[in-house]
This record gives structure tokens, sequence and C-alpha cells, in this order.
């Protein structure tokens, strides 16, 4: 009788705990705290750091005034960057142009408005005001994979980090890198983790790059390194790309307090862009061919060494996608989240599409989603008409509309996994 017992308590023990063990994984599955979604990236022209300060009689007044002078100068500033000449324009063609007001910092007085704002302007209306051409150097989609390393850890996606945020709060508007950022919720921290970034294998990779419609991976890594809690942080960034993880540049800062790392992880983000876009305008960013999926009937090419010191053979960015295949751009309106469900659910059943990610989500305005598709995207276009769509096509993007009146219909296809509501 005693061993009786001692069997039962244990198999009770082993019961609760394997139960205690299945909860914990379907937590892990299930939680959406992991991760940060990314900001929509509308593709404005940006101005940041335009400095005012104004009075006025009221409070309000005082901050209205403030944001009508930031925008005559972020035109300014912007009319320079890009002409090379100062511009002014009146306050209620300003008044159609910008579309956003990013508050960098301020502060708010009984009747004086002292600020550090950021201005968005819209980018077809800007441009055609300007006489500037529409940007012809651009990326294809690269996933980036924010490695973060701190007391020893490195962690992506497996839990929320300060550095994956960065990324989420850094503008893409006026990059030629078209980012593929993830939101770090659902599958994401499974498929994309810090151990997939020591992972050399192209086929895993490839089956990534095709889940979230990208071409090549981007590897940005931040080493912290704290003197004593809340002290001085100095921070070790990487560009890194590449299965690989090719280096591109390092660079070391520093902050005096623990409270500045936001700032800091800000002003690496913004530092290892530049690397990036400098280095595809100089043509040192390639993709390895191996990630490409091979032609029907023909193996896949064999991955270059990555052990020498010469420069790995592959293409050029600018013609990353196999034969017959392209990745659009496709704007389209979301009022509520079953504009987006339908919409993808659309989408992919049309034929040829092999993957349709909402990369860049926007409740109540317009977002942006990443379709990889086998054909030209004038037969997309055809194919989206014909099921009731208003198209307008512009160069490696689409416009899609629904027709005034008409409901937006549920979507017939499997429901919309986290994966397919990831951000760039």
């Amino acid at each position: 009788m005693p061993s009786l017992r001692l069997s039962r308590t244990l198999c009770a023990g082993l019961l609760v705990a394997l139960l205690a063990t299945g909860g914990t994984v379907v937590a892990q599955i299930e939680d959406s705290g992991r991760g940060v979604a990314p900001i929509a990236s509308s593709g404005s022209f940006e101005v940041s750091g335009v400095r005012v300060d104004v009075s006025g009689p009221t409070a309000e007044a005082a901050r209205i005034g403030g944001w009508r002078l930031a925008q005559r100068k972020g035109w300014d500033m912007l009319s320079r960057r890009l002409t090379g000449r100062p511009g002014s324009l009146p306050d209620s063609t300003l008044d159609s142009l910008v579309s956003g007001i990013v508050v960098e910092n301020e502060q708010i007085g009984p009747n004086r408005y002292v600020a550090r704002l950021g201005v968005l302007f819209n980018r077809a209306r800007a441009g055609s005001i300007l006489g500037v051409a529409g940007e012809t150097l651009r990326s294809p989609g690269l996933l980036v994979v924010p490695l973060q390393e701190s007391g020893g850890a490195a962690t992506v996606f497996e839990r929320a980090t300060p550095w994956q945020e960065a990324w989420a709060r850094f503008r893409t508007g006026n990059s030629v890198i078209d980012y593929v950022r993830l939101t770090g919720t659902g599958p994401d921290a499974l498929l994309v983790n810090a151990g997939q970034v020591s992972r050399r294998g192209r086929g895993w990779w490839r089956t990534i790059l095709d889940q979230y419609g990208a071409a090549d991976v981007l590897i940005p890594q931040v080493k912290l390194r704290r003197q004593w809690p809340g002290g001085p942080v100095i921070a070790d960034f990487t560009a890194g790309y590449g299965p690989d993880h090719h280096v591109l540049t390092r660079f070391t800062l520093k902050v005096d307090r623990a409270e500045s790392i936001p700032a800091l992880l800000d002003e690496g983000v913004r530092r290892i862009d530049t690397a990036y876009q400098q280095a595809l305008r100089e043509g040192r960013l390639r993709t390895d061919p191996a990630l490409s999926a091979p032609p029907p009937g023909q193996p896949a090419p064999a991955a270059a060494p990555s052990d020498t010191g010469s420069e790995t053979p592959g293409a050029d960015f600018s013609a990353t996608a196999p034969e017959g295949r392209t990745t659009v751009s496709i704007q389209f309106d979301t009022p509520g989240v079953a504009a987006v469900a339908s919409s993808e659910g659309a989408l992919r059943s049309i034929a040829g599409v092999r993957s349709a990610v909402t990369t860049s989500l926007a409740l109540g305005g317009v977002s942006v989603m990443r379709v990889v598709f086998d054909g030209d995207p004038a037969v997309l276009a055809a194919a989206l008409q014909a099921r009731g769509w208003q198209v307008t096509q512009g160069p490696g993007v689409l416009r899609i509309r629904r027709p005034a009146g008409t409901p937006t219909p549920t979507p017939s296809a499997a429901p919309v996994t986290p994966a397919a509501q990831t951000g760039g």
C-alpha cells in the first residue's frame, strides 16, 4: 500500500509538471508582448530636427504657431536638401503638403512653446512642386533581424528588446532600403531568433525569406555594456547582411546615463541605415544567389564560401528575383482589421501569388502589402481589376481601392495568421 500511494503521488506530480510545461509552451507561442509593431512607413519626405520657439496669448495658440513655423522651416530645409536652393510656400499650400508633425521634444508654457519637431511631407505632391523625380535606386525587400547582446544573452524576438523597439520607431521614408520589419509576435520568435542568425544553411533561410516576402536578410547588431546600474552605457554596433553575416561597418557610441539608451539606439539605427544605403549605391550590397528559389527542374545554386577574403559573388540587389517573379508593393485602404484580412485573402486567391504579407499597418488609413507574384505586375493589376478593384499602377507599386459603396467582403480563405500581420 505505501508503494501504491507513492506511485499515485508520483503520477499526480508528473501530471501537474506536464500540464505546467504545456502551459508554458502555449504561453510562449501565444504571448503577444514580445515585440513592437513598426510605425506606418508611408514613404513621405521627412525633415527632422526643426527647432521652434514661439510665444502666444495662450499655450494652445503658441503651439499652433510653433507647428506653422515648423512647416515653413521644414519646407525650406527639404528644398535645400533636394534642389540645393531655399524655398517657401504659403501656409495654405503647406497645409495640403504636410502629412504629419512628429514631436521629438517639446516644452509648453502658459504662453510659450519651445520644441524640436519633425515634419512629414507628401512625397508625390512635394516632389512635383520641387521638380524632383521619384527615387530610381531602390532595394528589394530585405528582412531586418535586430540582434541585441546584453548581459551575455543574445536576443532577437524571443522577448521585447530596446534594439527592436528602436528599429520599430525608425521612419524608413527617406531610405532607399526597403526594410521588412517584423513585430515579433506569432511565429516570429520561433522562425527568426538568435540561433537562426548563426545558421548558414540556405534552405531554411529560403523558407523564412519566402514566408515574409523578402529577398535577403540584414542583421544589425548591438552589444550593450553597462558600467554600473543606471550609469554609463557603451554600445558596439555592427551592420551585417546575408546568412554569412558579412560586416559593412562597426562603430561604438556611449551615453552617460541608462535613461538615454533609447536615444543612443536611435542614433545607432540612423548610422546603420546610412551604411546600408551607401553600400547599396556603391554596389557592395549583394544578394546570395543561393537564396533565390531555383527554376523548376534545375538544382539550387551552391552557396559561396564565406571564409575567403574576396568579395562574395552574387547579383546586385537591383536584380534579385528569380526569372519571371516580381515583388510588388500594394497600397490598400484599411478602415478596420476586417479590411486587412479580406484584402490579403483576395490577393492570395489570385493565381500566381506566392505570398501576400502586410508590412505596414495603418488602421484608419492606407496600409502597404508586399506581394510576391509569378508574372508581370500588369498581369496582377488586370487580375485585380477583374475582381472589381480599382487599380492605379506605378513603378513597382499598385494602389487598389474598392468602388464606393462596395462592402468589405469577409475573407473566404484561411484566417489571417500572425505572420501575415507583421511589419517592415
